[in-house]
């Protein structure tokens, strides 16, 4: 089968389309017909030489989430699997395939009316955007900074918060993307722009965030830090810009409370909980994931590319299998 495949560690450009054996699936899992395979910035992370401290081994295929079509199941697995549309993590390594194995604890049914690239677009960022709004309790009477509101987990935030009746202020860099977040319904601001901080501020009427989602890192991060209304809560959830790392002795000072991205990895029983809850609520309309970059398994290096340039507006997915369901548009 085909499958992009980092042979070593470096830039978008070690991304290569290559003939890999297909995979067998073992106890629990299923082997997936890919229709369309998850891209998010964790992927350029593991790219550039992460995968070596999570225990991954040169050369790897990969990507860690796909939506498709169940071919095989492996020892233990109910069959009625077979031919039953699902989506499902592969783990850090093993999406940007035409098939993977997934395990079948992550694995949820797909109905009729929830497209296979919806769906891949929901399998990580849906789960953390439900997850960051679960541990900071955000609802109706906060003010809410979503930092990076223009990517693919910031996008479905900024609906899902606004859903909640919570007040909310994206901020992005370039006015397409802050057109993606004024088109979602929330005031955005530019945060490539001198003094951002202060216009964020006077969004909400004056007063501080209290909370800030942080997809940025970097400067956008620290700086958004700043204004962060003291007993506020922060989870720093990106890593474009390097994490966010707040000082201590601050956080202490203002009664901050610094939640963490390890408050969003979770155990398979809830990834699984979370991504059933994400598929009901793109159902139901609360969210639409904000696709903008559609391309095919050999424009892996591309959407990386993109991301890390940060020139991708909304979520980049590659489509893969030829019968990929509701993926135009």
């Amino acid at each position: 089968m085909r499958a992009v495949q980092v042979g070593e560690y470096g830039g978008p450009e070690v991304l290569e389309v290559a003939d890999v054996p297909d995979p067998d699936p073992a106890e629990g899992e299923l082997v997936v017909d890919v229709a369309v395979a998850d891209v998010i910035f964790l992927d350029t992370i593991l790219r550039r030489g992460a995968a070596a401290q999570w225990g991954m081994t040169l050369p790897y295929v990969a990507g860690g989430a796909v939506a498709g079509t169940v071919r095989r199941v492996g020892a233990g697995v109910d069959p009625g699997w077979v031919g039953r549309r699902v989506v499902a993590r592969t783990g850090t390594q093993g999406g940007y395939a035409e098939r993977a194995a997934v395990a079948v604890a992550t694995a949820v049914a797909l109905p009729d009316d929830v497209g296979d690239a919806d769906a891949a677009a929901l399998s990580r960022d849906g789960v953390t955007a439900l997850r960051l709004v679960e541990v900071t309790e955000a609802g109706p009477g906060d003010r809410v900074l979503v930092n990076a509101a223009a990517g693919g987990a910031g996008a479905l935030l900024v609906q899902l918060l606004l859903a909640r009746g919570v007040t909310v202020v994206g901020a992005a860099r370039g006015e397409e993307k802050l057109a993606l977040v004024r088109g979602l319904g929330a005031e955005a601001v530019d945060y490539g722009v001198s003094g951002w901080t202060e216009k964020v501020v006077a969004a909400f009427g004056g007063e501080r965030p209290t909370v800030l989602l942080d997809g940025a890192g970097g400067t956008p991060g620290q700086e958004a830090f700043t204004v962060l209304e003291e007993g506020g809560r922060l989870v720093a959830y990106g890593a474009a810009g390097g994490f966010l790392q707040p000082d201590e002795e601050e956080v202490r000072r203002r009664s901050l409370h610094v939640l963490g991205i390890t408050g969003v990895q979770l155990a398979p029983d809830a990834v699984r909980r979370l991504t059933e809850k994400a598929v009901e609520l793109r159902r139901a309309g609360t969210w639409v994931p904000a696709i903008r970059h559609r391309l095919p398994l050999a424009g892996a290096a591309e959407a990386h590319r993109r991301l890390e340039e940060r020139t991708a507006v909304g979520k980049a997915v590659l489509v893969v299998g030829g019968g990929a369901v509701g993926v135009g548009g």
